[in-house]
């Protein structure tokens, strides 16, 4: 836990996208871009475990009010996401072996003396570049 001031919105979504990738690679994954744009789409993080390329999403929130940060990965942001890492795969052909869309969602409160608490959620194969959600 930390005593900082209120981040602002761009600061915040950059420390939840520092702790995601610190958290995915202390669980095995190497991170191999961070915030790159392919196909007019910024990617998050493209990391990779084994053969595995994982596109991911992340979504930090300092409140649940409209619901968990990973709700707001919805049909069209996917989409979005796929396009993108279909542009990403094409420029970077290296990469293409299986592949998988995560999202890590980053929840972060802070109590009245200003400490604040994360809780990172990564979830694996969040959707899939067919899914008509």
């Amino acid at each position: 836990m930390t005593t900082r001031s209120p981040a602002t919105h761009l600061e915040l979504g950059a420390e939840g996208e520092s702790r995601a990738a610190r958290h995915l690679v202390s669980r095995g994954y190497r991170i191999v871009a961070r915030n790159v744009r392919a196909g007019g789409v910024e990617l998050d993080l493209v990391a990779c475990r084994g053969a595995m390329t994982v596109f991911v999403e992340v979504k930090t929130r300092r409140s649940t009010r409209l619901g968990p940060p990973e709700l707001s990965v919805d049909a069209h942001k996917q989409a979005r996401l796929v396009r993108g890492a279909v542009a990403w795969l094409a420029e970077n052909p290296r990469f293409v072996h299986r592949i998988r869309f995560d999202v890590v969602a980053c929840e972060v409160t802070t109590d009245g003396s200003g400490h604040e608490s994360w809780l990172i959620r990564h979830i694996p194969g969040a959707f899939d570049a067919g899914d008509d959600r």
